[in-house]
């Protein structure tokens, strides 16, 4: 979006786009959605920020709906269960940066270092994660001012729809902390997919454009058919479409609010320890023998030390895929 929107159209100047990209985090929903949002209100009003977010969203649902379908039909993907074969080991590359590049961001200091340890901790011993998102936040905030801060069997629809309102409207920041909150409330809580369902649902995710949420898509899909992939979709991101909208005047302001900067850091130093929780839980489902240890191993490198973009790296593992399917 910087390179396209920012040097390319020139649609936002970049010092907007920086205050809008620091200030969306203190919103629930997802920070790219809601990024894109922003950048379609700057360009043409309340209408702009309607196109550009369902524009963000939609191919993406509209192909893990599809992908999800096939998922159910077969009990597997098929003939892309190769390709998910070769493209969960990068997904958990790509996770493991993410959350170095998060920790290097929102660990600055001792105290946000020890929030984020005792955030683990609560989330291990069974504590509710969004309470503890909620919690860090409130307590950096007050410490940072020295007082209290105010803090502001899924089978029928709407109940399926009201599930993914509050998770879109919770969760703070990186479409990967969703992951934990379904992986406490789906898999280990109603039990309404397994862990392997939740990993596919990850991959699918991150193997198609836009927002990593749109494994909603794939998880409604899998509870409900076509129609829970729809409610889920919308349900997820609904909140994203009310939260910008209200905000988008306002925003700029309230990033500058040290109180608000303050929970925010807190809550991200949580988020970082929640994305690293669960990236620990996945990697036995990815890395299953040595070819997907390869594979990872093999990501990483390009990742990490050829600065390889992520995208054609989950792209060359997919054609890994095929190539074993064909072969």
């Amino acid at each position: 979006m910087e390179r396209d929107c920012v040097a390319g159209r020139r649609w936002i100047t970049r010092e907007r786009f920086l205050d809008v990209l620091g200030a969306a985090n203190l919103i629930p929903g997802p920070t790219s959605t809601e990024l894109a949002m922003h950048i379609g209100y700057v360009r043409a009003g309340i209408p702009g920020l309607v196109v550009a977010g369902a524009c963000f969203i939609l191919p993406a649902a509209v192909m893990v709906g599809v992908l999800a379908a096939m998922y159910v039909g077969a009990g597997t993907l098929g003939s892309l269960d190769d390709v998910l074969r070769a493209v969960k080991p990068v997904v958990i590359v790509v996770v493991l940066f993410a959350v170095v590049s998060l920790a290097t961001a929102a660990l600055r200091g001792l105290r946000l270092a020890l929030l984020a340890a005792a955030a683990a901790v609560l989330v291990v011993r069974g504590v509710n994660e969004v309470a503890v998102l909620l919690l860090a936040g409130a307590a950096n905030a007050i410490l940072t001012r020295g007082r209290p801060a105010r803090l502001m069997s899924i089978v029928l629809l709407p109940e399926l729809f009201a599930y993914f309102v509050k998770a879109g409207a919770t969760v703070l920041g990186s479409g990967y902390v969703l992951f934990a909150i379904l992986r406490a409330d789906l898999v280990h809580g109603t039990r309404w997919i397994t862990e392997a369902q939740l990993i596919d649902a990850i991959a699918v995710g991150q193997v198609t454009p836009g927002p990593v949420f749109t494994a909603a898509t794939f998880i409604g899909y899998l509870v409900a058919g076509w129609a829970g992939a729809v409610v889920a979709t919308v349900g997820v991101f609904l909140p994203a479409f009310i939260f910008s909208g209200l905000s988008a005047r306002s925003l700029e302001r309230i990033g500058r609010w040290p109180l608000a900067r303050a929970a925010l850091d807190g809550v991200n130093a949580a988020a970082v320890a929640l994305i690293a929780l669960v990236l620990i839980a996945l990697v036995p489902h990815a890395i299953v023998d040595w070819r997907t240890l390869a594979i990872a191993v093999a990501a990483a490198a390009a990742i990490g030390l050829l600065r390889v973009n992520a995208a054609w790296v989950i792209l060359a593992a997919a054609a890994t895929g095929v190539a074993a399917r064909l072969l």
